[in-house]
């Protein structure tokens, strides 16, 4: 099984990070293919970030070749319907695959995100997904995307104080994690804290092999009939 996981920003050491990540959690006899969008912006952290990627990450998956599943790993879940109108193959975006499986493992739970101009976007697709009386808050830790390609203290103390918050405040049962470069710290969070504390990049390798090994398809009906050939203006 070869699952593409495409990281919708052009960060080369973020798309790295992912890869690794993905292939730590997959079952033995999954590839894991790792990839950036061919054009955009460093990093997604809001509305405009997500419309200036969208052209980069389908033109990415366009041209990869060779798989059974795609995971789009920003946690905004950038351009998930458009990919799958794209492709029959499963496509999950690693926002909507945390939320789910949180949302089979406890009563409520809260996000912890980077920067606050993403939250909005965040709860959009909570409401979108019908999960609003799951999530009882989406917070920002204010930890710049970037700022998570290399580990360093300050930036997990704030990570920390957030899920601290949302423990306390929200009464989160558990934390999703909203940032795909948080991959690597859902284990220790999650012991820190004893409470399930879920990276989506993990759920959604999880989920795919699933589909896959079912023999699911992305429906061709209705919102996901494939586009249409590419409209060509007639020459002036």
């Amino acid at each position: 099984m070869r699952i593409l996981v495409v990281n919708p920003n052009t960060s080369h050491g973020m798309t790295q990070k992912i890869g690794a990540a993905a292939q730590r959690v997959a079952s033995a006899g999954t590839e894991i293919i790792a990839i950036s969008s061919t054009s955009g912006p460093v990093s997604i952290e809001g509305y405009y970030d997500e419309a200036m990627s969208l052209a980069g990450l389908l033109q990415a998956v366009r041209n990869a070749k060779d798989f059974d599943a795609v995971v789009i790993a920003c946690f905004d879940d950038t351009g998930l319907d458009a990919l799958r109108c794209l492709t029959d193959k499963p496509v999950l975006g690693i926002g909507e695959a945390g939320y789910r499986m949180a949302s089979m493992l406890c009563n409520k739970f809260s996000v912890v995100t980077t920067l606050a101009r993403s939250v909005p976007a965040l709860e959009h697709n909570i409401l979108r997904y019908g999960l609003e009386r799951h999530c009882q808050r989406v917070r920002s830790s204010e930890v710049a995307v970037l700022e998570l390609e290399d580990a360093n203290t300050a930036a997990l103390k704030k990570i920390e104080d957030e899920i601290a918050l949302a423990i306390k405040d929200d009464r989160a049962e558990a934390i999703v994690l909203g940032c795909a470069g948080m991959t690597d710290l859902a284990e220790s969070l999650s012991q820190r804290f004893s409470l399930p504390v879920l990276d989506g990049l993990a759920c959604a390798i999880g989920l795919c092999e699933s589909m896959v090994r079912l023999g699911l398809r992305t429906s061709r009906q209705g919102g996901y009939t494939p586009p249409p050939p590419v409209k060509r203006e007639l020459p002036q």
